[in-house]
């Protein structure tokens, strides 16, 4: 049944946003941000900051955000919280209250003319607990999102190109958001008073790796060896790169669908998977048989979300879509070795089935809100990976120990 605050009520005045879901539901509101309708996969995200991030990552493409949090823009907008550039995010987003001006000193312009300018959508006024009420109790519905200055909508038309998509299920969306070309990674994580670390790729004594060429000279002055990462580009975060180099790699960015024989060319010490939307089967039709290979040759491998669903499918696992996803950074995570809990940030719509874990695959971490698969190693294999996403800082170091034990294991 359709939420009351979800209905198919008249347009009220000064209205001019509309969220309209495949089921006929229809939610007014006011809409800023690039005009138009966009279509997408309808989630909520219950983090208090970050919103800039959330709508430039993309392992949120196709989707509409749901912000729990119920004042969005109190910190603005800025070039350094862009979690990548020109590559498709989230297509709108859904606030309770209208955006708040900027109050920060990091601020370089409001966020309402940010989503116009990245030409994504946004609606507030909505009734954002309902929403998020109607995807924990249905799951996330296929929605379009729109906004017209003068409020003229064509809801028939809306709710018929909702219940036309697809949805998520069965798309493979990481050669959409995924670069097109190599790149060797220079720069580290972000500190207050200097912003990105200037950490070039390699030293003046050793060139940017090409085929057959193998790893950097150490950049933080100590002289030694850093161990050369492939990092295969699903739908990355840019700031997974950037704790990669922390940890005290040199990384190398290829896109999805580089073949194994190009990898190997770049003469990597490890292989790591990336986040990414989309359906991980999909994805893995041609994702897992590079995996598989590089399983094999026991090369190092580190797989994150999409990356870490990816694994669990080169090693047997099967993956679901779940029934509202995981989104937010605030969630506890609880490491099986040692009781550990740590909080975690997510972002996912499917899960490593752990009902159905083949024994070559160790649970490793899990979720204590639903008990989901948040972890895995390959047994025997230097392979290993995580549902949630340690580059996020959300504890705010509970997790970054996982880049270290993975170029740990680079030597």
């Amino acid at each position: 049944m359709a939420d009351p605050a979800l209905s198919h009520a008249p347009k009220p005045d000064g209205a001019t946003g509309v969220l309209v879901l495949a089921d006929g539901s229809v939610a007014w509101g006011r809409g800023f941000g690039a005009t138009g309708a966009a279509v997408g996969e309808v989630c909520f995200n219950t983090a208090m900051t970050g919103y800039q991030e959330v709508m430039t990552d993309p392992s949120y493409a196709g989707q509409v955000v749901t912000f729990t949090f119920p004042h969005i823009g109190n910190v603005g907008t800025n070039d350094e919280d862009m979690e990548s550039h020109d590559v498709p995010g989230a297509v709108g987003c859904v606030v309770r209250e209208d955006v708040t001006a900027p109050a920060n000193f990091r601020s370089a312009g409001a966020f309402q003319q940010w989503m116009e300018k990245h030409g994504k959508i946004g609606i507030a006024g909505l009734d954002t607990r309902a929403l998020t009420r109607r995807i924990r109790m249905s799951g996330a519905p296929n929605a379009v999102i729109a906004h017209d200055p003068k409020g003229e909508f064509d809801i028939p038309a809306l709710v018929a190109r909702a219940r036309e998509w697809p949805g998520l299920e069965g798309m493979d969306l990481a050669r959409v958001v995924s670069r097109e070309g190599q790149e060797a990674w220079e720069g580290s994580v972000w500190k207050l008073g200097v912003g990105f670390e200037k950490v070039p790729f390699a030293s003046s004594e050793v060139e940017k790796p090409q085929a057959g060429v193998s790893t950097s000279l150490d950049t933080n002055g100590g002289g030694g060896k850093r161990p050369h990462v492939v990092a295969i580009d699903y739908g990355a975060k840019d700031n997974i790169f950037r704790n990669l180099v922390k940890a005290g790699a040199s990384v190398t960015v290829v896109p999805a669908q580089t073949p194994l024989e190009t990898i190997l060319e770049l003469k990597p010490d490890g292989v790591f998977l990336s986040n990414g939307p989309g359906d991980p089967a999909a994805t893995g039709a041609y994702a897992v048989p590079v995996i598989q290979k590089l399983l094999e040759m026991d090369m190092p491998v580190f797989g994150i979300c999409l990356g870490h669903q990816m694994l669990g499918l080169a090693a047997g696992a099967r993956t679901t879509k779940m029934h509202q996803g995981h989104r937010g950074a605030n969630h506890p995570v609880k490491r099986m070795e040692d009781g550990v809990v740590e909080i975690t940030s997510m972002n996912h719509g499917f899960a490593v089935d752990n009902t159905a874990l083949p024994d070559s695959v160790e649970e490793t971490h899990v979720s204590l809100f639903d008990g989901s698969n948040c972890g895995i190693a390959v047994k025997g294999k230097r392979a290993f990976g995580v549902q949630y996403h340690p580059e996020a800082s959300p504890g705010p170091q509970d997790s970054f120990y996982l880049f270290e034990k993975f170029v740990g294991m680079l030597g």
